[in-house]
């Protein structure tokens, strides 16, 4: 018996040995091969098909809801009935963070609201990809901050020597027609093309066994050929890959020689564990060794995130980037594909090393990130940017800003100049929106205390000032380590909602969109038919086409809404 029992034991060792963890063979050879080269990506391919039309139809159509952190679809809606079944299904490996939502908070107890800016794009990228997909997103993956910022305004352009702008605007809430929201805008300084400094990137490509979906490596193939085609005569970049250990594929090569940079790009095949970490450590030293003093020395990351050899808690990454970012290389990240995308640890990884993370779903995003918005994606022109709020008691009774809950910053972190925050790229625009309780308006949400009995009383100083709030900013030139102040006062000014601007209704139409998502407990009276009227007002001229994608989207959940 024993006998029997150790050689089942070695065949299922040798059976585990031969294939990687999702159930594929993984080739004994060497991950990638230079003179061997893959046959090429056909980058049409890579392509969705454009979603249908909304239409009547009398087909039957079924969507998963997603309703929990970890993403597990536990209920169908049947759309010809317009009823919810029950459904099991197993848990995917997807990661995503907790939400706790900010609370509205009172203007007497807690005056002061403080916030690092965020540029990230990704959240939005990756609930398009649920929606599409027939799913509802887990709640964690619904950051509101990054859905509205993924979208381009209108704003004024900075005149002056800061890098940036500021543009505010206030009106009734839509969601709450008693409440205010207060809309603020930050504007970069948009650096011609020709004119952006030289750049020393590093592409750290993830080519391990996880990889090898034709929604990852491949996608990340045509995308890395996208950026490349982008670069200039004085830019350079090095291609480091990683899977069971870590490797330079291509030395530090000129943007020129772009024929180089794509072989070497399609010769890349997926294979074995995953040692980011040791990945993460080569690309640096490759940056280090070929930085470009004032230039855009920067690590191009393209993985799925499911690090699992080596360096590879959340906690052992981000001290190894917090380490790595002193060395002035800055860290972006492209995520890619499904069913085990690690969104929490791939955020972390882009906030600790002062860049951005971007969710690729398809070329198309590809293109967006890379192309369209390649100067705002990689060039920094603002770092550490911070912004606090300080609200008028004698006007303000209580507000609660939407989304950036991960972004949130102690009042005294304000004025620390060694505390990081968010970075802005060239021509990059950020939108953060407060919803506020005007003094006199019924408050259902705090809970009210005695007053304090030490705190000096300035009703009748603030009282006598049409002001509403301050707005105060902190930024560092890239390579400064001392901030600058920028001091912005927004008055009590009424405006009807009709009468804004189609950068405030859009931004309220994504917000209410994101609440409604989540199912937030601040959603009030939003329902999917007024974000619908909302986005279709303020949808502009919308040359490339992002408005009409969202109001497509918000029609497919709107199936959804109970009537």
């Amino acid at each position: 018996m024993k006998i029997k029992t150790a050689l089942l034991a070695a065949t299922l060792l040798c059976t585990f040995i031969a294939c990687d963890h999702e159930g594929k063979k993984t080739s004994s050879r060497q991950v990638y091969n230079l003179n061997e080269p893959p046959p090429k990506t056909d980058e049409s391919q890579l392509i969705p098909a454009p979603p249908p039309p909304q239409q009547e139809s009398n087909q039957k159509q079924t969507i998963t809801i997603v309703n929990d952190e970890a993403g597990m679809p536990a209920e169908q809606v049947d759309f010809e009935k317009n009823e919810i079944k029950d459904q099991k299904a197993s848990y995917d490996s997807e990661g995503y963070d907790v939400i706790v939502e900010n609370k509205f908070l009172a203007a007497t107890q807690n005056p002061l609201s403080t916030f690092s800016i965020d540029v990230d794009e990704a959240a939005y990228s990756n609930i398009r990809r649920f929606l599409q997909s027939g799913s509802l997103p887990p709640a964690g993956a619904v950051r509101i901050e990054e859905m509205i910022n993924y979208f381009d305004y209108s704003y004024t352009r900075p005149e002056n020597k800061e890098p940036f702008a500021v543009n505010t605007e206030m009106s009734d809430c839509p969601w709450n027609p008693q409440h205010k929201l207060v809309h603020i805008g930050l504007q970069g300084k948009e650096i011609p093309m020709e004119n952006l400094p030289a750049s020393n990137m590093v592409f750290l490509i993830d080519v391990s066994g996880s990889m090898d979906e034709p929604n990852k490596l491949p996608l990340v193939q045509a995308s890395m050929k996208l950026l490349t085609d982008q670069l200039r005569q004085d830019d350079k970049v090095a291609i480091v890959v990683y899977a069971g250990n870590a490797g330079l594929v291509l030395p530090s090569t000129n943007g020129a020689n772009k024929t180089a940079i794509r072989n070497a790009i399609d010769n890349l095949e997926a294979g074995g564990s995953t040692a980011g970490g040791e990945g993460i450590k080569l690309a640096y030293k490759t940056a280090r060794e070929n930085f470009i003093k004032g230039g855009n020395n920067r690590i191009i990351l393209a993985t799925d995130g499911d690090f699992n050899v080596g360096v590879s808690s959340e906690d052992e990454l981000v001290r190894l980037i917090e380490e790595e970012r002193k060395s002035g290389v800055f860290l972006s990240v492209l995520g890619y594909g499904m069913g085990n995308y690690q969104d929490s640890k791939m955020q972390q990884l882009a906030d600790k090393g002062n860049g951005n993370h971007s969710y690729i779903d398809n070329i198309n995003e590809a293109r967006k990130v890379l192309v369209s918005e390649f100067g705002s994606t990689l060039f920094t022109i603002a770092k550490d940017v911070k912004i606090q709020i300080e609200f008028n008691p004698a006007k303000v009774q209580a507000y609660r800003l939407i989304g950036y809950e991960n972004r949130m910053l102690a009042a005294e972190d304000f004025n620390d100049d060694l505390k990081d925050a968010g970075e802005l790229g060239s021509g990059h625009t950020v939108t953060a929106l407060y919803e506020i309780i005007p003094v006199g308006v019924k408050d259902n949400f705090t809970v009210s205390v005695d007053p304090l009995k030490y705190q000096a009383n300035d009703k009748k100083i603030n009282g006598t000032t049409n002001e509403m709030l301050t707005i105060k900013l902190r930024y560092k030139e890239p390579e400064g380590n001392t901030s600058k102040l920028i001091v912005h006062p927004v008055m009590d000014e009424h405006k009807t909602l009709a009468a804004t601007s189609d950068n405030f209704r859009f931004s309220a139409a994504v917000a209410e969109f994101g609440l409604l998502l989540r199912g937030s407990a601040f959603i009030q009276q939003g329902n999917y038919a007024q974000v619908l009227n909302l986005a279709r007002s303020a949808k502009g001229t919308d040359a490339n086409g992002y408005r009409a994608e969202f109001i497509s989207l918000v029609q497919t959940v709107t199936l959804l809404a109970k009537k």
